[in-house]
């Protein structure tokens, strides 16, 4: 691949030499545009490709970590470990995902004692507290089920629906079937249950709003806890002040206490609890649940503001060395994979350095021919694969495991003063915290990786609940040099750059099975709005003080590249535009030449295409990807260029007037059944402004073919002028097959018959070739032929 590199490079260099050697067009202002544009695109391609020059595949050792950190009584010496799991809304994500995801997290290998679960509840919602109470139960039956029988994944919706499953690895197979069907039965009702509590809770409120209507203005429209007596404290069915969504109180409920070091035996098989679980330890991890305070005239800065609450409330319960965080709709689908993580986190060679490893993200319910790219394979098994041999991938937002010292800002060991007391200036500074001495207290102690025994909490319910006020943050760096970074609609990837900015390295680990598992917006206006999202981000980053540019030495030159690519991509839409919208020249008299002479401008076209999709060739065997996933990411590429990249431009235009900007909206998932229904929002259509861009663009390639193929008919072209003409129209022809699953997209369920595209794309060139001829009589000037080359 280096090799090629060169080669292509050098066409590139000779390319653009004998363009300025010739400026020889039609129109000198297109012929501008067109080599400012090939000068971008070739940089910007060189640049990328570079950081892609020395990969690193990275393969965890678990059997190397069992044998130096499992003790032949059972014990572990392996650190401790907090989880943190967000939500917000139980409508847009669907309460199923994501107690299944608490589910898979509660069963996952890893010593009971020695992790904690964090789930925070953004919206505060009763029927988010009320549906972990019900997971915690029914995680009595399934987690020692999963250990008996070491099934996997162990998140129950996916375990039960996998259609095919490994060889029997637990330690009763006589029993399993038996097993298996109770567990499925109680996994049937206690979905039924979830289902049901929504419903349930608004009964209860009901009754009890009537049953205590003495005070109508105070008990009218309350939301009541499962004893009848408690009014819920966060966000009600009916809102009221203080208890809407912005406007609520702090709330914290540990569900399931700290776990004891020795193992607890589960029940023998009885009458009331059919499963023999009297050899299986049945001892459960701290379970937490967190809704933070919200009140009016503050930003709550979205998932980076509840994650840093999260990590306040931790750091006084449990205060891990390490934290991995999860979105509510993603899953623990290998139970290995946080011994994986902590591989890396351990290694003696540079483990010490690392700041964060993470994961591939994977989906379910993506359609099987991935039309809208969701798997995005070519960036996480060949861009970030690359980025893992210089100084880490970037943290993508899920699925990643952090050392909790590097999000507190302090240096990696490789970077940090000889001297003691320079070391604590350069880390702290008044006030950079909070006013919280025992959170200050626990940073010690945070920084200890070897720590692998858990400190009793010793601190009060009202030092924890102004953790998670709003005012806690008032006049300190959260947000800023500590914890998750505000302002920023890309806050994922800003923070990794802010880790990497310090000096600290990060690890790609990709395993099989895939670690984690979670759902993907399958509809094309869902998806372009999280393509918004990331894009419009990634400007803001470029723009802010965390652009690549202002880093210091700490950061990598090859690790700066790679963050300039990330934070200036969408610019390339203003010249792909351009030649978007080249076809019109069609339409307009003589011939027209944005390059002469054409046959050799034609054959470095040719030769310089070629050498970059040889290139793409070689990097899909590398890192293990299919055809389909290399053409999947080239056409995605370009439907963003057509509608959202602009909006993304759009986007820091406004923001750099004073103007707030593009509103970017969150992605929505649908709880879903079957197969066939879980693909039924794949044919949905949501007709918005977005998508008129592209509809534009591809109009407008139409009829570009259609206009050549009317001049032909009415000026009876030659065969040396057809071959002429088609050199122009093979670009147009090559747009529209980029354009392909943007058009099956918009046809709605008509899609599910591809061939019905293809009728009407030929209907609408013989239309519009029908109408230049008919118009070519009454219209004398359009007939001179045009080449748009």
């Amino acid at each position: 691949i280096k090799l090629l590199t060169l080669v292509r490079v050098i066409v590139v260099i000779l390319f653009f030499t004998w363009r300025m050697r010739h400026r020889d067009s039609d129109a000198m202002w297109l012929w501008w545009i067109s080599v400012v544009g090939d000068l971008w695109f070739g940089v910007t391609w060189l640049l990328n490709q570079i950081t892609k020059l020395r990969p690193r595949k990275c393969v965890p050792s678990i059997s190397v970590l069992r044998d130096h950190l499992d003790q032949p009584d059972g014990g572990s010496d392996l650190p401790l470990l907090d989880v943190f799991i967000n939500t917000v809304d139980p409508v847009d994500e669907p309460m199923l995902y994501t107690m299944n995801s608490i589910l898979s997290i509660l069963a996952t290998d890893y010593p009971v004692e020695k992790y904690a679960t964090y789930f925070s509840d953004d919206g505060g919602s009763l029927v988010h507290y009320e549906g972990l109470q019900l997971a915690a139960e029914f995680a009595a039956s399934w987690v020692p089920f999963c250990r008996k029988h070491c099934v996997e994944p162990r998140a129950p919706e996916s375990y039960f629906w996998a259609k095919m499953r490994g060889e029997y690895a637990g330690s009763a197979p006589k029993e399993f079937l038996d097993d298996h069907r109770r567990m499925r039965a109680a996994y049937e009702e206690f979905k039924a249950r979830l289902d049901g509590l929504s419903a349930a809770i608004e009964q209860r409120s009901e009754a009890c709003n009537r049953a205590n209507g003495k005070d109508k203005e105070e008990c009218a429209n309350a939301t009541w806890m499962a004893d009848g007596s408690t009014q819920w404290q966060g966000t009600w069915i009916k809102p009221a002040k203080g208890h809407r969504k912005g406007h609520h109180p702090a709330i914290l409920q540990v569900m399931l206490d700290q776990p004891s070091k020795d193992p607890e035996l589960g029940m023998a098989a009885s009458s009331d609890h059919p499963l023999d679980f009297s050899a299986v330890d049945a001892r459960l991890p701290m379970l937490v649940y967190i809704a933070r305070e919200k009140r009016p005239g503050y930003d709550h800065q979205k998932k980076a503001g509840a994650m840093n609450v999260q990590l306040r409330v931790s750091a006084l319960l449990s205060n891990a060395p390490f934290i991995i965080n999860f979105d509510g709709d993603h899953y623990v689908n290998n139970s290995q994979a946080f011994r994986a993580a902590i591989c890396f986190m351990l290694d003696p060679r540079d483990g010490a350095d690392t700041a964060f490893v993470q994961f591939p993200q994977r989906f379910d319910d993506v359609d099987p021919t991935d039309r809208y790219c969701n798997h995005n394979r070519m960036f996480f098994d060949a861009t970030l694969l690359g980025l893992n041999g210089i100084q880490g991938p970037s943290f993508v937002g899920t699925g990643c495991m952090f050392r909790r010292v590097a999000l507190y800002s302090a240096d990696p060991p490789r970077w940090r003063p000889d001297d003691a007391k320079e070391a604590k200036a350069s880390r702290y500074r008044p006030n950079m915290f909070g006013k919280s001495t025992s959170f200050i207290n626990s940073m010690p102690a945070a920084a200890n990786q070897e720590r692998s025994v858990p400190s009793p909490a010793t601190v009060g319910e009202a030092e924890l609940a102004d953790a998670m006020t709003c005012a806690y943050e008032d006049g300190t760096e959260w947000g800023n040099d500590v914890g998750w970074v505000y302002n920023i609609a890309t806050e994922d990837v800003v923070t990794g750059f802010r880790l990497h900015r310090t000096g600290w390295r990060s690890t790609y680990c990709a395993m099989e099975p895939d670690a984690f598992r979670g759902t993907a917006p399958i509809n094309l206006t869902e998806r372009l709005y999280q393509i918004l999202r990331w894009s419009g981000g990634s400007l803001e980053m470029f723009f802010s003080r965390f652009c690549p540019l202002l880093a210091g030495r700490r950061l990598h030159p090859m690790q700066r590249v790679a963050y300039i690519n990330m934070t200036t991509y969408p610019v390339s839409t203003f010249f792909i535009c351009m030649y978007y919208l080249y076809p019109v020249m069609w339409l307009f008299q003589g011939e027209f030449y944005i390059q002469r002479p054409f046959q050799t401008f034609a054959l470095f076209v040719v030769v310089i295409i070629a050498t970059v999709e040889l290139i793409g060739m070689v990097e899909i065997r590398w890192a293990g990807l299919t055809l389909l996933d290399w053409v999947r990411n080239e056409q995605f590429y370009i439907i963003g260029t057509t509608g959202v990249y602009p909006m993304a431009m759009l986007h820091i235009l406004l923001r750099s007037l004073g103007i707030k900007g593009v509103s970017f909206k969150l992605t929505a998932k649908k709880l879903t059944g079957g197969a066939r229904e879980r693909l039924a929002e794949l044919y949905d259509v949501q007709w918005v402004p977005l998508l008129v861009p592209t509809v534009v663009v591809m109009a407008v390639n139409v009829a570009a073919i259609g206009a050549a193929a009317g001049k032909a008919i009415v000026e009876r072209w030659s065969a040396a002028q057809v071959a002429g003409a088609a050199s122009g129209l093979v670009f147009n022809v090559w747009m529209l097959l980029l354009l392909y699953p943007f058009a099956l997209g918009i046809m709605g369920r008509w899609s599910k018959r591809p061939y019905i595209l293809f009728i009407v794309l030929v209907t609408a060139v013989a239309a519009t070739a029908s109408m230049y001829v008919a118009l070519a009589g009454s219209l004398p000037y359009l007939h001179s032929g045009i080449k748009l080359v």
